[in-house]
């Protein structure tokens, strides 16, 4: 790289400036402080860690984020982090070891080997707050509710949810006898929601007519909440699971319903994550804006990989994603300029400054620039022996 290009950065990457970086720092405050407040301790994984920890449970789609490295000092395998959700199971199930609910949240930089689309960055600033040893709809109906809470710090206050449950797809699955090759086919069909192409695949591998019935039923069960008693009537009769997974979202938008003025969307053939979730999924969107803006789910299972199974829901948000709908600027401070003398008492009414929350920037020595070049809206005079603060003319 010659000397006129190496300042560029990789493409994906990027540097925040003032004073957009002040106030993507306050928003930071902000949501963890909103985490805290109900209850969700906060912890700091790792950037990098052994590959197999990152990965565990996650899926492939994980695997292809992921940057990987050889350790030099023992000669593994390890990985930059593209998710840190995985790395909070591993401390509930392999550090914590309670036995009673426990509550985590985290904020840190992640990195991915390829953006999620085209002009997003690949290192997001993730928050997320995870929900441990509870396996009731109280614990999701709470996680939804904070990851909406978060939505409203953020300034986004009519947010549009999507919900799931990965659990009717699987209990059809199980019941049509498909093998795991057979699955993944009918489950990238039902993604693209190719209904005609379904219908040809599964009677190819012929399937019995009440399950392939149900399967194709799911390309159309999208819609307000009133689907669910059509969906009720239609598949619980399949199995007890999958009129409990019906139950469960029906449970979930009375919650949200009672408490806040919230669209909802159900999609019954939504799947995202289906090789990582065991529950309810969800996605929150801007009204008007086809991208999900924060997801959520349950995940049971991740934590047996760290020797301790334990249930699990949480949600996660790209906070430099937020920023694009934040309403409020970051409160600036005024700077004062203190001219440069050595005289004790100007020390002391800089540190009294200071301490008072003032920025005081000091006079360089054989610096030339002016406190108004210096954006400086005040400046300290020596007036009757006493340091005082005076308001710059901006004239």
């Amino acid at each position: 790289m010659n000397k006129v290009n190496r300042w560029l950065l990789p493409e994906g990457i990027e540097e925040i400036l003032p004073p957009r970086a002040i106030e993507l720092e306050q928003l930071c405050r902000e949501l963890v402080d909103l985490l805290s407040g109900w209850g969700y301790e906060f912890v700091l994984p790792p950037m990098i860690e052994y590959l197999e920890s990152l990965l565990i449970g996650t899926g492939e789609d994980l695997d292809l984020q992921t940057f990987k490295l050889t350790d030099q000092l023992s000669g593994r395998l390890m990985g930059v982090r593209a998710d840190i959700t995985p790395q909070v199971a591993r401390i509930d199930s392999h550090l914590l070891k309670k036995d009673i609910p426990t509550r985590l949240c985290y904020l840190g930089n992640i990195l991915h080997t390829r953006p999620s689309k085209s002009g997003e960055t690949r290192a997001p600033l993730q928050l997320g707050a995870e929900l441990y040893g509870h396996a009731g709809i109280a614990s999701d109906i709470e996680i939804v509710q904070l990851m909406l809470e978060a939505l409203v710090v953020a300034g986004i206050d009519q947010p549009y949810l999507d919900i799931g449950h990965v659990v009717v797809f699987q209990s059809l699955c199980e019941k049509s006898g498909m093998d795991k090759t057979q699955q993944a086919v009918v489950f990238d069909i039902l993604q693209r929601k190719a209904k005609d192409e379904l219908k040809h695949q599964l009677r190819d591998y012929r399937i019995d007519s009440s399950i392939n019935d149900a399967l194709c039923d799911l390309v159309d069960m999208n819609g307000d909440d009133t689907l669910l008693n059509e969906a009720k009537s239609r598949l619980s009769s399949i199995s007890v699971q999958i009129s409990t997974a019906i139950d469960e979202i029906a449970s979930l938008v009375i919650a949200l319903q009672d408490e806040m003025d919230i669209a909802i969307h159900i999609d019954l053939a939504e799947l995202r994550g289906y090789h990582y979730h065991t529950g309810m999924i969800y996605t929150a969107f801007v009204r008007g804006k086809g991208e999900g803006i924060a997801y959520g789910g349950r995940y049971d299972d991740i934590g047996q990989s760290f020797g301790r199974a334990r249930p699990a829901t949480g949600f996660s948000t790209d906070v430099r994603s937020l920023m694009k709908y934040r309403k409020k600027t970051a409160t600036i401070k005024d700077k004062v300029f203190a001219p440069l003398n050595d005289d004790p008492k100007l020390e002391q009414k800089i540190r009294s400054l200071r301490a008072s929350g003032k920025i005081v920037i000091r006079q360089l020595q054989d610096q030339t620039a002016t406190a108004t070049q210096m954006d400086c809206s005040h400046t300290l005079q020596l007036s009757d022996g006493n340091w005082t603060l005076t308001e710059l003319n901006d004239n």
